[in-house]
């Protein structure tokens, strides 16, 4: 799977570290994406997507794409807000990157077609995200 990873805000990120977890998760899904697009961004971007694409006012931490099929083959595509990352990993006291990692799954797995709507839906993306985490995660 390629993944393209893009920063469109200022903060200093591990991209490899980010990257290196969502290959490794994905590797552990089984996934058969072809490619996978991810963009880092400020809460003002993740905001008008928020509004734009998905009719929510305010910034939220993570907009996923269920993946889809073209000629190049399937892709999806994964947002992640940074600034509220950063504000979450400090309210669940861990660090930015484990915060990024822990998002970049949750996106992962909409992209494949996981839904917390439900709360059946919602526990099982938790359980997976955990075990992913403890698997493939940035180890403290």
């Amino acid at each position: 799977m390629k993944i393209q990873l893009r920063s469109l805000q200022s903060r200093p990120v591990d991209r490899d570290k980010l990257k290196q977890v969502l290959e490794a998760a994905a590797g552990q899904l089984g996934t058969t994406l072809d490619s996978l697009s991810v963009a880092l961004v400020d809460d003002a971007r993740i905001s008008r997507l928020n509004r734009q694409l998905l009719e929510r006012c305010g910034p939220t931490d993570v907009i996923a794409f269920e993946a889809e099929q073209d000629a190049e083959g399937s892709s999806g595509e994964i947002i992640i807000s940074v600034q509220t990352a950063q504000r979450q990993a400090q309210q669940y006291g861990h660090s930015l990157i484990e915060e990024l990692c822990l998002l970049a799954i949750h996106g992962l797995l909409h992209v494949m077609g996981y839904e917390d709507q439900t709360e059946a839906g919602r526990a099982e993306m938790e359980r997976i995200q955990e075990s992913l985490m403890d698997e493939v995660g940035p180890q403290p």
